[in-house]
């Protein structure tokens, strides 16, 4: 999904009504939100067996294989479609930190923290493997991200989702203190027509 941060609200271009998409595209109302502070802490329940792994300059092949893993089936695309080079160059830069949730020396989990900006850091991906929803890891994880992102001295905090993702998204993201403050409406080619994912990806979303 697009990267971009909402500075203020714009006005409107589309006109109120039904917009009518051609076939091979998709449309997803996105949802930015933002923080300023650490918020309290949240009681998690403990992940035994669980570790978060930093990976330093990380292979792209092992990170598109964990992204594939937990994006495919909400149709995350943007690194997949990225060419090796540009990916490498944020993988490795010294201001993105990429971490893995792993179980039984399996990689079951995606975050990714950009500090490129410190004035408007990003909670760039943040995911799980089917296996891991459910039972308090999100949770888990989100703490970990709060803590990694707020111990540098970074002035904003922002994450956006979108209706591609689980519905479930947006109210997770308040609940960890997330505050909305925009809404954008990103058209784009569907990646299983002739793109980087398997046309059974994300069967709930019809291909048309």
């Amino acid at each position: 999904m697009t990267t971009a941060s909402l500075s203020s609200p714009l006005p409107c271009p589309l006109e109120d009504g039904i917009h009518e998409l051609p076939s091979g595209k998709l449309a997803a109302i996105v949802t930015y939100l933002e923080m300023f502070a650490r918020p309290e802490p949240r009681p998690a329940p403990e992940q035994p067996g669980l570790e978060l792994v930093r990976h330093e300059a990380p292979d792209h092949e092992w990170y598109r294989a964990l992204y594939r893993r937990v994006g495919e089936d909400w149709l995350w695309f943007s690194r997949m479609y990225m060419a090796d080079e540009a990916l490498a160059a944020i993988l490795t830069h010294p201001d993105v930190e990429v971490y893995s949730v792993r179980k039984d020396g399996t990689d079951l989990g995606l975050l990714e923290l950009d500090f490129r900006d410190p004035d408007n850091t990003e909670l760039a991906f943040f995911g799980l493997d089917d296996s891991l929803i459910g039972g308090g890891t999100g949770r888990w994880l989100m703490e970990h991200a709060l803590d990694k992102a707020f111990s540098r001295p970074i002035k904003r905090f922002f994450v956006h989702t979108c209706t591609l993702d689980s519905p479930q998204a947006v109210g997770f993201y308040i609940r960890s203190g997330f505050t909305p403050y925009g809404r954008a409406i990103e058209v784009m080619d569907d990646p299983r027509m002739n793109g980087p994912l398997a046309e059974t990806a994300a069967p709930q979303i019809p291909r048309i």
